[in-house]
């Protein structure tokens, strides 16, 4: 076996782990949102959509990381670095779009309560020993 043949099954295994990671998070999903059903614990919805959303982020990312490896380690032409750029674009913006829907914010944001001081930590000095 020679480095080309080696690094498409690393491609291959990578891009199954990335399908699988999607699948699991479906199914995970889904069996979250039943037993929450279940047990009318609310939210059922949010939950359900934010665990969908983390799985198929995951498997992007993995479906990313071997067309990364296949395009540039086995057939490094001009034409596939351009489709690779393609794809590369496509499915970064529909992990930002993900992203936007799972947390509300986009990934370059802080989280709320991350340090960044609000207008209420303003309105109170007497809250703030340091004052």
């Amino acid at each position: 076996m020679d480095f080309y043949e080696i690094i498409e099954v690393v491609g291959k295994v990578i891009d199954a782990a990335g399908v699988a990671a999607i699948v699991v998070g479906v199914l995970y999903s889904a069996g979250n949102a039943a037993v929450r059903g279940l047990r009318h614990q609310r939210p059922i919805y949010s939950q359900f959509r934010r665990i969908l959303g983390r799985g198929i982020l995951l498997g992007l990312e993995l479906l990313v990381a071997a067309d990364i490896i296949r395009t540039v380690a086995v057939t490094p032409t001009l034409e596939s670095v351009a489709v690779l750029g393609a794809i590369v674009i496509i499915r970064t913006f529909l992990s930002f779009s993900l992203e936007l829907e799972i947390t509300g914010r986009w990934p370059w944001q802080k989280k709320p309560g991350a340090g960044v001081p609000t207008v209420a930590d303003n309105a109170n000095p007497a809250a703030d020993p340091a004052q």
